[in-house]
């Protein structure tokens, strides 16, 4: 495997083993605990950061800040500031953070299927 760095991936490695970049690209992007439930939470519409705080109820709020800023670093959600007392911030999908919605959507089947039952 490959060593990925802060600039991304060897170029190398993009070169010789395009298939599998495709596959380390992508779970980079989602690497992190709660991304995939971040990501579903906004499929639908925007959030405020209180709400996606409330969604996820177990993570601290260091470890939020840290995910929202990672996913938006990597271009897959918005973050919207509006000029407001006290500021109002809004996240949302990018096309980018959309185009992996099939995937997340495919996990949740997944998980449906073959996950623990009631």
């Amino acid at each position: 495997m490959t060593k990925i760095c802060k600039g991304g991936f060897e170029r190398e490695f993009i070169r010789e083993q395009r298939e599998m970049y495709g596959i380390a690209y992508t779970q980079n992007i989602l690497s992190g605990r709660w991304k995939y439930l971040i990501l579903w939470f906004l499929k639908n519409k925007e959030r405020r950061y209180s709400e996606i705080k409330s969604f996820l109820s177990d993570i601290s709020q260091g470890s939020l800040t840290k995910q929202l800023r990672e996913l938006e670093t990597d271009g897959i959600i918005n973050r919207e500031v509006y000029p407001e007392v006290p500021p109002r911030v809004e996240y949302s999908l990018t096309p980018k953070g959309k185009a992996l919605i099939p995937i997340i959507d495919l996990m949740e089947e997944f998980g449906k299927e073959f996950g623990e039952k009631e």
